[in-house]
């Protein structure tokens, strides 16, 4: 079993957009399972603006080996410039769900 997880969070400008890019990460074995949390109000500062949107969170589960095939595949296809693309390692959880993970991507 993979000693550290991680947990992706990716925000997307909307549904469509991380349906897409879920399903892709799952197809190419970078993620185990994905959640999309749609209806996020996001408020940020972009170009010295400060803009309110509706998006769509990204949950990515993941080994914290296929991070960097993650971001760049996020980087690929996201329509963001720049996407909020954050890893949070976790080292501890339920022992079976984690071997499943493992089994995902393997």
């Amino acid at each position: 079993m993979a000693k550290v997880f991680d947990l992706v969070l990716c925000t997307c400008p909307d549904k469509e957009t991380a349906k897409k890019l879920a399903h892709l990460l799952v197809a190419k074995k970078l993620a185990a399972c994905v959640n999309i949390l749609p209806g996020l109000s996001s408020v940020y500062e972009w170009q010295g603006k400060i803009e309110t949107v509706q998006e769509s969170l990204l949950l990515i589960k993941s080994t914290q080996a296929h991070y960097q095939q993650i971001e760049t595949m996020l980087f690929e296809h996201h329509p963001y410039e720049v996407p909020e693309i954050i890893a949070l390692p976790f080292e501890r959880g339920l022992p079976a769900y984690l071997e499943w993970i493992n089994t995902c991507l393997s």
